[in-house]
């Protein structure tokens, strides 16, 4: 590898640095941008952003791929006080962008090209803006939202903090080479009112979200089964079966059994829902368990069951095989934030009978193999800017599971209603559309099926590799070039 600071070539190739201010490994995007970087745009990629969550296999094991991890901004300082905050919101931009330059500037050949993620925008386009001067590269930023509006959340739009931010973010914006963005409103808004012209690329799959196969979810249950269980003395409509003798050598999970040399779907199994969040206030979690209780009391009423039905009874019988005309619901939420402690203390304070939760972290690999094994997505993105789309139900499409989502302005630019998915404003409305399409699950939902039909087709129909190569890569060679002339 080219030393530190050596020059824009190593073996004559030419360099990207990708730059994130944020966990790496919980950037799909980018690692996808860095990929294709290295792999249909044969530049030798840096890649300056903080550690945390492992980036996917296929990005750590590219020899063309070098991964730099800045030192983030102390811990012990977040728990300020709160008449500090305001202290806080400049000292920690500054620490950032100290950080940054020192890495873009020192620690990292001379690119031919930063490509720069945002949000977050301040000190990040500031700090790529003057590297890419001093350096004599070009600057590429690929718009996923708005960090004025991410920031007005807590604070206002009035915010002076947030007027600033937004006037920085739009000053710098119109210096780079050349913009992506991830939906034609965000094109619109960007042209309009920003004078930035931008190229929309769309989010799509790559090639490890897929369906998987019977032999990969019985080996992905097995992996999960001790996510499954609970702590002793704790029960719902799961735990009696996860809590019994098998190990984790056994050939039974929740939703499968290995019988001889074949695995079978249990007949009775539950409904897997996922859902993956970054508990933050941009998704409203609170819609989902709303929803989840509205299911659990409606689907008794449809079956006559009066509040002193005993619930071990219930589960007994269910563990032991019996079918319902609607299933249980297991919902497995995928990812890390804020409020997660939050949620999880009111989850455990929720008194359902066939309707349980768990919460998780997977790897890069097992993720999309979870969404590969599902029945149905549900999406509580909402958007600060209202000009995004959620990548989590790309994801989904290019596993083949519909999806569930919350309707807002852009939302029907990806999920077309009927046909891959459904949208919903309350949590009623959610619980109404999880009735309808489970009734009869697993055989007799044949509205779930039609949308399962419609998932696998739309992620079938196109691929990041594909996008990126018809859209990204020929901005991205423009860009180089106009900076060697």
């Amino acid at each position: 590898m080219e030393e530190e600071g050596s020059g824009k070539r190593a073996g004559g190739r030419r360099r990207a640095c990708v730059v994130v201010l944020g966990d790496f490994g919980r950037s799909p995007r980018m690692q996808y941008h860095a990929l294709s970087l290295a792999r249909q745009a044969s530049l030798e990629v840096d890649v300056v952003a903080y550690g945390g969550s492992e980036p996917h296999k296929a990005v750590l094991e590219h020899e063309s791929i070098h991964i730099h991890t800045m030192v983030q901004w102390p811990r012990f300082m977040q728990g300020w006080p709160k008449i500090l905050r305001p202290l806080m919101l400049v000292m920690k931009p500054i620490y950032q962008f100290l950080m940054l330059l020192w890495f873009l500037f020192v620690k990292v050949p001379a690119p031919d090209v930063f490509l720069v993620q945002n949000p977050p925008s301040v000190p990040t386009l500031t700090a790529v803006a003057w590297a890419s001067w001093i350096r004599r590269s070009a600057f590429i930023i690929d718009w996923h939202n708005f960090g004025y509006t991410l920031l007005a959340l807590s604070l206002g739009r009035s915010n002076l903090f947030v007027v600033v931010y937004r006037w920085l973010e739009k000053h710098y914006g119109k210096m780079a080479n050349g913009s992506f963005c991830v939906t034609r409103a965000m094109q619109h808004e960007l042209a309009q009112n920003w004078g930035i012209k931008a190229a929309v690329l769309y989010d799509q799959p790559p090639e490890f979200f897929h369906p998987a196969s019977l032999k990969e979810k019985h080996e992905l249950f097995c992996r999960l089964d001790k996510n499954f269980q609970l702590p002793l003395g704790v029960w719902d409509c799961f735990s009696c079966e996860t809590t019994t003798t098998r190990d984790s050598t056994s050939d039974e999970t929740l939703f499968t059994t290995l019988v001889d040399s074949d695995i079978c779907v249990k007949a009775n199994r539950p409904a897997l829902i996922v859902s993956s969040t970054s508990w933050t206030s941009d998704e409203d979690f609170g819609i989902l368990l709303e929803a989840a209780v509205m299911y659990d009391r409606r689907v008794a009423a449809i079956l006559n069951e009066d509040d002193s039905t005993d619930k071990e009874v219930l589960w007994k019988e269910m563990h032991q095989g019996k079918k319902y005309l609607y299933p249980r619901l297991l919902f497995v939420i995928t990812g890390k934030g804020p409020d997660k402690e939050k949620y999880e203390q009111k989850i455990r304070k929720l008194n359902l009978k066939r309707v349980a939760f768990r919460t998780m972290w997977l790897s890069a690999e097992d993720y999309p193999l979870l969404l590969g094994s599902a029945d149905l997505g549900v999406c509580l993105h909402t958007s600060s800017s209202g000009l995004d789309l959620p990548m989590k139900v790309v994801d989904m499409f290019g596993c083949g599971l519909p999806v569930c989502a919350v309707s807002y302005s852009c939302i029907k630019e990806l999920v077309k209603v009927e046909k891959n998915g459904l949208l919903f404003s309350s949590s009623s409305e959610l619980a109404d559309e999880l009735l309808m399409l489970l009734k009869g699950f697993p055989d007799d939902c044949d509205a779930l099926k039609l949308l399962r039909d419609g998932a696998q087709e739309k992620g079938a129909s196109s691929r990041w590799a594909t996008e990126w190569e018809e859209y990204a890569k020929p901005l991205l060679l423009e860009v180089i070039s106009q900076k060697d002339e």
